[in-house]
């Protein structure tokens, strides 16, 4: 190999940066600083105990999280999560009451799979008239989602008359009895709601990098004209990930009742801004087409750690929202700069 070759060889490796490496390793080590300083602050706070119950936690907002990815990779926002939540909560908590059918002057109380599997399947058709009113009517995702947020949560509150369902214990006689083990059941030591999230994040990951889904999802939330003219069926694509995402908000919904043993309309306010922050501290654009589920799931993790430190060490939940609001503006600036110079990367 000739000098000139090993030169150009050279000069086509990047060389060494440690401030790259921090740019882009960011949620990582800002996940391992807050454990240190929190370690430091409490001895309460390094102990396993503690860190599965900060994972139960993060597992709602990581669910959520992972949802709302896939809409930011697609270059859209869905700002209905937090109200699609309630709803499903609320929807599932009635189901654990019993269905009165006065007609046939009955009380059907229907298995906890099945309250399940038609809450998930709500919560993925919310997703859907969000999906459609994107694609087909060309309203703002903004817009779009905003207008549905104000409308699932009425629909919560008009359900409730405003109250909260607290009995999800079910009806054991009849073979229904409840979902608790979602929220406190564990399996080899591990919250059941962590390996849910985990399972979520896993097949996330593998439809993003081994499917043509994902390829489809990357493309269109790069360059939409041009994945349109190469074929990708981006109404299809826009329309999936919102649907994705409801399910998702639905499964989240379930996992909170199930964590609180009650469903109220009010639940998972502002959690679609959570959702959102997890994304962006994982260093997904907002202008679409990059990001992974590996940073997006750290950005969850240091969310739910900064916040569950703070309750710790007994900051006030004023500063809670202070210090979270900083955060989240601290990760824009921060995408911003890793993202404001040079050509996209898919």
């Amino acid at each position: 190999m000739s000098d000139t070759t090993l030169a150009r060889t050279a000069a086509a490796k990047p060389a060494f940066s440690l401030g790259r490496l921090l740019l882009e390793g960011r949620a990582f080590f800002a996940l391992i600083l807050i454990v240190a300083v929190f370690s430091f602050l409490s001895p309460n706070y390094f102990t396993v105990s503690n860190f599965l119950i900060m994972a139960s936690h993060v597992a709602i907002y990581g669910i959520l999280a992972v949802g709302m990815l896939l809409v930011i990779l697609n270059g859209g926002i869905d700002l209905s999560v937090g109200s699609v939540l309630a709803l499903s909560g609320v929807i599932a908590g009635a189901l654990m009451q019993g269905v009165e059918m006065q007609a046939l002057g009955v009380i059907l109380y229907p298995p906890v799979w099945a309250v399940v599997v038609l809450t998930c399947a709500l919560g993925a058709a919310v997703g859907a008239v969000n999906g459609v009113l994107i694609a087909w009517f060309k309203v703002p995702a903004f817009v779009a989602t905003l207008g549905v947020m104000y409308v699932a949560r009425g629909v919560a509150l008009l359900m409730t008359n405003g109250l909260t369902y607290n009995n999800l214990s079910g009806r054991p006689e009849l073979g229904n009895t409840g979902f608790d083990w979602l929220g406190f059941n564990r399996l080899a030591g591990i919250p059941i709601s962590v390996l849910v999230l985990a399972a979520i994040a896993v097949l996330a990951g593998l439809m993003l990098s081994r499917s043509a889904f994902g390829r489809w999802l990357y493309a269109s939330g790069g360059n939409e004209r041009a994945a349109d003219l190469s074929g990708v069926p981006v109404k299809r694509v826009k329309i999936t990930v919102y649907t994705l995402s409801g399910m998702l908000a639905a499964v989240a919904g379930l996992v909170l009742s199930s964590q609180l043993t009650s469903a109220g309309p009010t639940a998972g306010t502002t959690y679609e801004l959570t959702a959102i922050a997890a994304v962006v501290i994982g260093g997904a654009a907002l202008t679409g087409g990059r990001g992974t589920v590996r940073g997006t799931m750290l950005g969850a993790f240091v969310i739910g750690f900064l916040s569950d430190g703070l309750v710790i060490i007994g900051v006030s939940s004023y500063w809670q929202t202070v210090f979270t609001g900083a955060v989240i503006v601290l990760a824009v600036l921060m995408n911003s700069i890793q993202y404001g110079k040079g050509p996209r990367k898919g």
